[in-house]
């Protein structure tokens, strides 16, 4: 059982902070496990719901809202709580979303379950990086990093393979029920490594509750928004200016609000300006795809669940190694080369996937994955050092959250904007998803149209990441 830090520290010596690293890189595993595994299972919870494709999407997309939003309030409940009660509580929450979802009986029950899961998730998703950029040195945040990356990246690489295998063995309940080991393993590993008393807690001002409320109406109008786009193109628009008009109302009262949620001074730094607009952009391309990419295997392709989910496991392999790498070189090169040449592979690997027929082979699609997640493994590590390097150190924990939570909200938009762009191009080309008769080849344009649609925001993130350069506060 832990005791004090100190003594923690006189137990396990130099790998202390290692020992808790990876205990955190294994709650963040199953985090990210939780939010890419049920991807894979889209087609069989709409016909085990009897729901369409834009009601499937809010499986994944409840996750990544709820994500998002309490991404927000990491700084916050670390202060007030400490990092282990708050870890072990986000880790609770995260088992429970879990196994209730699994015996889901109905659709509103489902989603609220991905909303606990999310909302758990948001939470434990900043906590590494904050630990890293305050337990190592300067000098080893990249390796860091890299090593953490390397864990992290596991979970999407092998979450479709075992959600496809899970899946058509089992039914898709089964997938809610993943988590569940990872989850118990962090809780002993909380109990047996985390003090206490943690130095991260501290003074924890009051929550603002009314710029979460502002920003939490506003995600959810837009989102409605792109998702009303579809169907209902007038309601569609008035809750997409109502979600942006909100944005701004959020964005005018954290310059102002005594104990902000977002600290709109980091943004002062230009390499922190310019990366949270990668960050944003960036998610929109990554999860955009992470989306599409199982739909358009089992839809498009008539590939079964196992099959769908092994596409991108040689990627998720080759990422977990380029991973370590790409965190050592972080500490040698300047992060906005790394980042803009990530982006640059990873917008490739879309048009390559654009270019997808009806006689594409299923090495060719492997290939296409491996390259993205190269580009990828650049990304990650570099992303949050290049931002938050030279930044004052007050403002780190409020930086971590706010480039995570642009990345979230960004993945959360393209999700829906994914759909959006699928469904339009379906239409444009008499199709759907439901046809498994002609019109295949159809089926597979409107697909490389989105995926081409995905490539373009990549290109403009490129243009941003050439300017995460050494930190310089401006007026």
């Amino acid at each position: 059982m832990s005791t004090t830090l100190e003594d923690l520290k006189l137990r396990y010596g130099d790998r202390y902070k290692w020992l808790v690293l990876f205990s955190l890189m294994i709650g963040s595993m199953a985090s990210i496990l939780a939010s890419t595994i049920v991807n894979v299972a889209v087609p069989d919870l709409s016909e085990h719901f009897g729901i369409d494709q834009g009601r499937a999407q809010w499986v994944s997309t409840a996750f990544m809202l709820a994500m998002t939003l309490s991404m927000l309030c990491t700084p916050w409940l670390l202060l007030r709580f400490g990092l282990r009660r708050t870890y072990a509580g986000a880790v609770l929450l995260l088992l429970c979303g879990g196994v209730v979802g699994g015996f889901s009986v109905n659709y509103p029950m489902l989603i609220s379950m991905r909303v606990t899961e999310g909302l758990a998730a948001g939470v434990l998703q900043p906590i590494p990086a904050i630990f890293v950029l305050r337990a190592f040195d300067s000098s080893e945040h990249g390796r860091a990093m890299g090593v953490f990356g390397f864990g992290v990246v596991l979970a999407p690489a092998v979450g479709p393979s075992v959600g496809g295998f899970l899946v058509e063995q089992f039914g898709w309940r089964s997938i809610f029920f993943v988590v569940v080991p990872f989850c118990v393993l962090v809780l002993f590993l909380t109990r047996k490594l985390l003090p206490r008393i943690s130095s991260m807690a501290g003074d924890a001002k009051s929550l603002d509750w009314k710029g979460l409320l502002l920003v939490g109406a506003g995600v959810v109008a837009l989102l409605n928004g792109l998702v009303y786009l579809q169907k209902e193109t007038g309601a569609g628009i008035a809750l997409v200016l109502a979600g942006l008009a909100m944005t701004a109302v959020f964005i005018w009262y954290q310059l102002r609000a005594p104990h902000p949620l977002v600290a709109m001074e980091v943004f002062r730094y230009r390499q922190f300006a310019m990366a949270a607009g990668v960050a944003f952009i960036y998610g929109i391309g990554l999860f955009g795809s992470t989306y599409l990419l199982p739909v358009y295997t089992q839809m498009a392709l008539h590939y079964s669940p196992t099959h769908a989910g092994l596409v991108i496991l040689p990627a998720g392999i080759v990422l977990a190694l380029v991973i370590p790498l790409a965190g050592r070189m972080v500490d040698y090169y300047s992060p906005h080369v790394l980042v803009a040449s990530g982006i640059g592979l990873l917008a490739l690997s879309f048009v390559l996937m654009s270019t997808g027929t009806p006689g594409t082979g299923y090495v060719a699609l492997m290939v296409w994955a491996i390259i993205g997640r190269i580009g990828l493994g650049f990304v990650l590590p570099a992303l949050s050092v290049g931002a938050m390097r030279g930044v004052d150190p007050a403002w780190i924990a409020h930086g971590t959250s706010t480039i995570n939570f642009l990345r979230q909200l960004g993945g959360a938009i393209g999700v829906s904007l994914a759909g959006i762009v699928l469904e339009w191009r379906l239409v444009a080309h008499k199709t759907g998803l439901e046809d498994v008769g002609g019109n295949a080849a159809d089926r597979i344009k409107a697909f490389d149209e989105t995926f081409l649609f995905l490539a373009a925001i990549c290109f403009a993130a490129m243009v941003a990441a050439w300017q995460i350069r050494p930190a310089t506060p401006r007026d």
